[in-house]
């Protein structure tokens, strides 16, 4: 009786796999596939800033170039390496005094992401003619279309790599030839009646950009 009852699961686990291999859509076996395999793929962000372009690097190789706006003289960008710790889609910005919802009045535009150092990020713009100046608080300032497209590209722990000098290496990157510091390639070119906007050191709160003062 034993026997019976076990050669009864034996032969209903059988119909059972046997109807899953035949149910089962190629799509869904695609799909497992392809999240099991590891990717080898590395990608990072290196921001010129004395080209005030942006590049993002897939193992090695240059995927996209973008232009951005760097910070002013007063308030540089910083440099060296950083990581991507925070994404934001349409963040609301945070000023004392100030809350701005998402929107064409945002001043950090449609996307945010922040950096390990605080305060400092890349993100987009109310103010597109600002592109390729250097204009900001220290953020890397983006047009909104590129923020979105490089936002849907990098991930949370993606490096990015701010430097303030041309070397060989921003030379292959961006072109060009091999200088100094980014003061003697670009001096800062702040519009003297262009309105100074809000500060953009942030720190992140409840999903959203706080805007310190």
């Amino acid at each position: 009786m034993r026997a019976g009852v076990n050669n009864t699961r034996s032969a209903s686990g059988w119909l059972v796999a046997a109807a899953l291999l035949l149910t089962t859509p190629a799509v869904s076996q695609h799909t497992v596939a392809a999240s099991a395999s590891p990717s080898h793929q590395k990608q990072h962000v290196v921001v010129s800033i004395p080209d005030r372009k942006l590049a993002l690097l897939e193992n090695g190789a240059v995927l996209m170039v973008f232009p951005i706006a760097v910070g002013a003289d007063a308030s540089p960008s910083p440099t060296g390496q950083f990581q991507i710790v925070t994404r934001l889609a349409n963040p609301t910005y945070y000023h004392p005094g100030i809350v701005i919802p998402p929107g064409l009045d945002n001043p950090i535009g449609t996307r945010w992401l922040g950096l390990n150092t605080k305060g400092y990020g890349i993100h987009g713009t109310n103010a597109p003619r600002s592109i390729g100046e250097a204009t900001s608080h220290g953020c890397v300032r983006m047009r909104n279309r590129d923020i979105e497209q490089l936002f849907r590209m990098v991930k949370l722990g993606d490096k990015v790599e701010i430097r303030g000098e041309r070397d060989e290496q921003i030379a292959r990157i961006f072109g060009g030839k091999v200088v100094g510091p980014a003061t003697s390639v670009a001096q800062a070119e702040v519009p003297q009646d262009q309105p100074a906007e809000a500060q953009e050191t942030t720190s992140q709160l409840a999903g959203n950009v706080e805007i310190e003062q």
